[in-house]
């Protein structure tokens, strides 16, 4: 392998569908992975051949994007480690852009750590970027030149939709599309298990359930109708779907949701 300019420290599920998204564009063996665990590296770039890095050091300095797919308990570690090689890299004409999917770490926290004058990249992304349908929120360091944004937006492309936003937004976005898909599953399952319920075997209620959702979301997407709107066409007067959505309101369907957003909005700020 030549000189790696996409390098992953973390090989995790987030970590390898980032980079299994990017390998569309940017080719996989222009690709690296470090991780604690090497097996599981060597398994991440066994399958985008790619290539594996000895040590998080090395990562950083073969890296031209560098993403940290860690926790957020294990960035400190992380950044410690790779902080006194930005610091020698951040003069040089092969500067390296950092990109952090770490939950809480502010753009200003992550510099301080490393090398104030390297571009720095806040990423949100969802499990779905696995399958090429994530929702993939950004905010980036004024260091971060145009030219760069949009190397990292092509990059990103291959794993869903890419969305730049100001930072401030970011524990919100943790909340809502970062965590969005357990809440969307938890859905999902209950839905399945009333239709069980009626009598519909596991296998298709799951499969009606999931086809349900896909098709509301693609409705809201592709119509640019509000969700209420849309929601009003369902409802006939006196008619099963309105006594449906009688029952959400009566268990508190919508403020139990808006809290569960809340809620890991919340944690999202306690993490950093």
């Amino acid at each position: 392998m030549g000189t790696t300019t996409i390098a992953c420290i973390g090989a995790g599920n987030m970590g390898f569908a980032l980079m299994k998204g990017a390998a569309g564009s940017a080719g996989g063996g222009d690709i690296g992975f470090a991780d604690a665990d090497g097996e599981k590296a060597g398994a991440a770039a066994a399958a985008l051949g790619g290539a594996v890095f000895s040590s998080n050091a090395e990562a950083a300095e073969r890296g031209g994007f560098i993403f940290l797919a860690v926790k957020p308990q294990a960035l400190a570690k992380v950044l410690e480690e790779i902080a006194p090689i930005m610091q020698k890299r951040q003069e040089s004409d092969t500067g390296p852009v950092i990109v952090s999917m770490a939950a809480g770490w502010s753009i200003t926290k992550i510099q301080a750590a490393i090398a104030k004058k390297i571009p720095i990249v806040r990423l949100m992304p969802n499990t779905p970027a696995l399958i090429s349908k994530g929702m993939i929120a950004y905010a980036a360091s004024p260091e971060l030149s145009g030219e760069k944004a949009a190397e990292l937006e092509t990059l990103l492309r291959g794993a869903g939709v890419v969305d730049r936003i100001d930072e401030s937004y970011l524990d919100a976005v943790t909340g809502l599309s970062g965590s969005g898909p357990a809440f969307a599953y938890v859905f999902i399952e209950a839905l399945a298990d009333g239709g069980v319920r009626a009598g519909i075997p596991r296998d298709r209620a799951i499969r009606y359930a999931a086809q349900t959702v896909l098709g509301s979301a693609a409705m809201i997407l592709e119509t640019g109708r509000h969700p209420d709107e849309l929601k009003d066409m369902v409802c006939s007067p006196g008619g099963t779907t309105i006594a449906g959505i009688t029952a959400l309101e009566a268990g508190a369907f919508r403020g139990t949701v808006i809290q569960a957003v809340e809620a890991a909005w919340r944690r999202s700020t306690e993490l950093g």
